[in-house]
């Protein structure tokens, strides 16, 4: 199975601190970066844990808000210095469309290359991107400005055809991607051979959602159902549900309710308040509701292995 992976860049609420960076991210397929929201300082970790600009070719930014955002024009600005020429897409809410803008014509009036801004407005779960390699959705949340949660799905592959059901049937090779597709054969005597006998399931596709800064969302809990991987606000800990609720965010607790109810894989907790000098007091707030959950921190490398009925591999390891 095809390696897929997600970086911690930074996991940290507001400001950058000693501890941690403000939040970003980056999942990568087959050589393939898409990142998730771009604090200050984002490019330093981009290049610390080892990625390259030319194989980053979409952005994701759920809020304007500084510790989500004031790291970007930073990075393109940077990308246009090292003379890149490869468009970029920079999926932002639809507020935030006109100041990223003038950020660009200010900072960036001779760039080279194409930057594509798809500003995002919607009230129910939007399909806004899809490529070779994933489908996101993008879902509205609910915090203090127009926020999105992002929902990435690989893209189902093709059936996998039995190589004793070629030399059986003698299937001409033309014929092969077109019942991989999972099309009926017709022999040259007329009789038609179903699909399911010429071929297996396809491998099953992989998923990660995103929700940062935001109240629990139980209204997700259908769209989210079965994720593999879920990164969600823990801003706070159990005991401060008034912080969390004056301000949009959610407790580590709220975090792993939600987990369980989505049958989730694994539940990461993220977007620290700074008030927490150890955030082990998070997890083991979080772990009571939901087992399987870890603590985001920078440099934190989750792998999915596979996906199969007995449920997902992961394995974690620190850069």
């Amino acid at each position: 199975m095809v390696d897929l992976h997600l970086t911690i860049l930074g996991c940290g609420s507001a400001k950058p601190t000693m501890r941690h960076h403000t939040s970003s991210q980056i999942i990568s397929r087959l050589g393939k970066h898409y990142m998730i929201d771009c604090g200050e300082g984002t490019q330093r970790q981009f290049h610390k844990f080892g990625f390259h600009e030319g194989q980053l070719e979409n952005i994701f930014i759920s809020h304007a808000h500084g510790d989500h955002c004031l790291g970007l024009i930073g990075l393109l600005s940077s990308m246009s210095l090292n003379s890149r020429h490869q468009g970029i897409n920079i999926y932002i809410p639809a507020n935030f469309e006109q100041i990223l803008k003038a950020q660009i014509d200010f900072f960036m009036p001779h760039t080279e290359y194409g930057i594509y801004i798809h500003p995002i407005d919607c009230q129910e779960p939007t399909l806004i991107h899809t490529d070779e390699h994933f489908e996101v959705t993008a879902f509205p949340l609910s915090h203090r400005v127009p926020c999105y949660g992002f929902l990435f799905k690989e893209r189902q592959g093709k059936r996998h055809i039995k190589p004793e059901a070629i030399q059986t049937y003698n299937i001409p090779y033309p014929e092969i991607e077109f019942i991989q597709s999972g099309h009926d054969f017709t022999t040259t005597d007329g009789k038609v051979i179903p699909n399911e006998e010429l071929t297996t399931p396809p491998v099953p596709t992989r998923s990660y959602a995103y929700l940062s800064d935001t109240q629990p969302m139980k209204k997700y809990v259908e769209l989210l159902q079965g994720v593999d991987l879920l990164y969600h606000d823990a801003t706070y800990c159990e005991g401060d549900e008034q912080l969390a609720f004056l301000y949009d965010h959610s407790t580590a607790s709220q975090a792993a309710e939600f987990a369980q109810k989505c049958n989730a894989g694994k539940l990461i907790l993220g977007h620290f308040s700074s008030r927490y000098n150890n955030e082990e007091r998070l997890l083991e707030c979080a772990v009571r509701h939901f087992p399987h959950t870890i603590l985001a921190n920078e440099g934190l490398n989750v792998k999915i292995v596979d996906k199969t009925e007995d449920g997902t591999t992961f394995i974690e390891r620190k850069e």
